[in-house]
C-alpha cells in the first residue's frame, strides 16, 4: 500500500513539473498604424536626438523623411507583382535619401551617422542569419574522421 501512494505522489509531481513549464509563446505586440507624416516626423526626431540637428537641418530632413515615408506608403499600397524591379527602385530611393540627408549633415554629424548605419547594418546581418536557418531541412552531420570505405 505505500508503494502504491509513493508511486502514486512521484508520478502526480512529475506531471505537475511538466505542465508547469509555459509553452505558449507570446504574442506580437501588435504596430500602430502611422501615417507618413508621424512617420517622418518620428524619424525626425530620433536624428535630432542622435546627431544634435539645428532647427534648420531640422526642417530640411523633416522634409526629406516626409517625402520618402509617402513613396513608402505607395509602395506598400500598390500591387505585389514585380518585386523584383520595386526593390531596385526603393534601394535607389534610400539611397537618394541618405545622400541628401548626408548633404545636409556637419562632418561630426556626418561621422556619428556612419556608425549608426554600420550598427544598424551588423544588428540586421545578425537577424538575417540567426533566421536564415529556420525552415531549411536539416544536413547530414559533418563526420570528422569518416569510416573507410572497404
Amino acid at each position: 500500500m505505500k508503494k502504491a501512494i509513493l508511486t502514486i505522489a512521484i508520478a502526480v509531481m512529475g506531471l505537475t513539473a511538466a505542465f508547469a513549464q509555459d509553452t505558449t509563446k507570446r504574442a506580437r505586440r501588435a504596430m500602430p498604424k502611422m501615417t507618413a507624416e508621424q512617420r517622418a516626423e518620428k524619424a525626425t526626431t530620433r536624428l535630432e536626438k542622435q546627431l544634435s540637428l539645428t532647427a534648420d537641418q531640422k526642417t530640411k530632413i523633416y522634409a526629406i523623411e516626409l517625402e520618402n515615408a509617402k513613396k513608402m506608403e505607395a509602395w506598400r499600397s500598390a500591387d505585389q507583382g514585380d518585386m523584383k524591379g520595386k526593390m531596385k527602385e526603393r534601394k535607389a530611393a534610400i539611397d537618394e535619401q541618405k545622400a541628401k540627408i548626408d548633404g545636409i549633415l556637419t562632418a561630426e554629424q556626418k561621422t556619428k551617422m556612419d556608425a549608426f548605419r554600420a550598427e544598424a547594418k551588423e544588428k540586421g546581418d545578425k537577424m538575417r542569419k540567426g533566421m536564415g536557418g529556420r525552415g531549411k531541412k536539416d544536413k547530414a552531420p559533418v563526420v570528422s574522421n569518416p569510416p573507410a570505405q572497404g
